[in-house]
């Protein structure tokens, strides 16, 4: 059983984490960097360290610092999040070495899934099915249009190491091949530290369906149902529901087993996402699998009643899954909305700025992911993803009706978000009609559509008056504590990994052990 754990993260995941972790009375330990000492996550853990460093490769990407504080802290397990080191099969391996739990699958599956073309060929192996394109990674430009004669234009370029939208062209025609070759490999060797790129065929229309599974080290292995994540900017997620309004029965049993038969090919642990792209005709291919927590996780908690937080903890310290298969059951429709620092009219480029207000939408079946504050610089140092707005619904009319208000509801004022982009979809009659896929934003969707909306828009006139309140005596500080719970002081400190805080006041004595004994399974996320 595990007492302490250490969150090697930031934002809105970090504090997820935590308050999943103080629910099952785990004590936790936060890093940050100096930039970060007085964020949200930092002021919520039972314990928090400063990492030394200015850069995000010398604080939360910094392996040797991480496992020093974890030595120090005496944390029993280390949760990676998502991003970061979370797909380190070099982290998880020093993990282990250093007789510290990994939260997350062995570094054998993280190697095997992380390199896709070695997971193209264990997909074959596994009768999953595989777009048409290179079996290995290209070495020659005359290789790459060799292979993309045989399969036929539009082509995908792709990172062989990697995955996330980065490293990854779409190729038309044979003219546009050595210039898109040479992007993706400086995009690749940027993001993962490694060049290599393959071929893949590009599909029309194609829609993006992901399953969630879990295995444990019994050999019980379940999926969680399906998310789907079409609706994307840059290859890369802002709006994901489930169920998807594109899967019957089934195509969505034929789905689930073909992704179980993914985490089987590679001896996987653990949560993990398989996804597929499919096409017009309803045929799916495998895409890739994300050897971790997902971003949009919330939406399958919504619909199943389970914390896979606490799932994931409760695999790690070695327990069977609760239920089999046939006891998972599935109710109503959920939807995410992605709240990030981006400007939706100039093509989602990343905004900067500092945030003056913050009011998360609040009500019945309606939850927000955050890690922000009010006062908070925004800066392009890390992800722009600054929050998860999800909602419930008892059908997918239901949740989108909620999901309009949520927005409506949330104010976050001080730079360009997202929230104006997902209102906008939400009311779209493609979306509204589940007839929508991955070219959704190319084909309807210009930063002009809502320049004429967002000064009339309620949330505008309500976030002025929110600013103005701020600025007459609002204390953005204070205001953090009390949103997280947290009441204790954080110091300034610089010198090396030091504590900045001792305990929380609310938890001053060791973790005393769970609340509950179905703490896997309470429906905590339907209110």
């Amino acid at each position: 059983m595990f007492r302490k754990i250490l969150v090697a993260n930031r934002g809105e995941i970090a504090l997820r984490v935590m308050r999943t972790c103080r629910e099952l009375g785990l004590q936790t330990v936060a890093v940050c960097s100096e930039s970060d000492k007085h964020s949200p996550h930092a002021l919520y853990a039972d314990e928090t360290v400063l990492l030394e460093g200015k850069t995000v490769s010398q604080t939360y990407l910094n392996i040797a610092q991480i496992l020093q504080v974890a030595r120090e802290r005496q944390a029993d397990a280390i949760h990676p999040g998502y991003g970061f080191l979370s797909e380190n099969a070099g982290f998880a391996g020093a993990c282990a070495k250093e007789q510290i739990v990994f939260i997350g699958p062995d570094p054998h599956a993280i190697r095997q899934m992380g390199d896709k073309t070695r997971a193209r060929e264990l997909m074959e192996k596994a009768g999953v099915p595989v777009p048409p394109g290179a079996r290995s990674p290209v070495a020659t430009d005359k290789e790459a249009l060799d292979i993309a004669r045989e399969i036929g234009y539009p082509v995908l370029v792709k990172a062989a190491a990697g995955g996330g939208g980065k490293g990854m062209r779409m190729v038309r025609t044979e003219k546009e091949l050595p210039g898109a070759l040479k992007t993706a490999r400086s995009e690749s060797a940027s993001a993962f530290g490694d060049d290599r790129i393959y071929l893949e065929k590009y599909l029309d229309e194609p829609r993006h369906v992901e399953f969630q599974i879990f295995v444990d080290r019994h050999g019980n292995m379940v999926h969680l149902f399906e998310r789907e994540c079409s609706i994307q900017r840059r290859h890369q997620k802002l709006i994901e529901e489930s169920p998807s309004p594109f899967l019957d029965d089934a195509l969505r049993s034929e789905m689930s087993d073909a992704a179980l038969r993914a985490a089987g090919s590679c001896g996987y642990t653990g949560a993990g996402t398989v996804e597929f792209l499919v096409d017009r005709d309803r045929r799916f291919y495998f895409l890739e699998m994300n050897t971790r927590l997902q971003v949009e996780h919330p939406v399958t908690e919504m619909i199943t009643g389970i914390d896979l937080v606490a799932l994931q903890i409760r695999v790690a310290e070695g327990h069977p899954l609760p239920w089999k298969q046939h006891q998972i059951r599935r109710q109503g429709h959920a939807i995410e909305c992605r709240i990030c620092a981006e400007n939706p009219m100039e093509q989602f480029l990343p905004a900067t700025g500092t945030v003056q207000a913050w009011r998360p939408a609040a009500g019945a079946n309606i939850r927000m992911d955050e890690g922000i504050r009010a006062g908070q610089q925004i800066t392009t140092e890390y992800d722009p993803l600054l929050a998860k707005l999800v909602v419930y619904g008892n059908n997918r009319t239901q949740a989108i009706a909620r999901m309009i208000h949520a927005l409506d509801e949330t104010v976050l004022t001080g730079c360009p978000t997202t929230i104006p982009f997902c209102r906008y979809v939400m009311e779209h009659p493609a979306f509204r009609e589940g007839r929508y896929h991955t070219h959704f934003i190319p084909e309807h969707f210009t930063g002009t559509d809502l320049q004429n909306e967002t000064l009339s828009h309620p949330v505008a006139i309500i976030a002025g008056l929110l600013h103005n309140e701020n600025n007459h005596g609002g204390n953005s500080r204070n205001q953090a504590r009390d949103h997280t719970g947290n009441s204790r002081e954080a110091t300034e400190d610089e010198s090396g990994p030091q504590s900045i805080t001792g305990s929380n006041s609310s938890r001053k004595g060791p973790a005393s052990g769970r609340a509950g004994t179905a703490w896997w399974a309470r429906r905590k996320y339907r209110r």
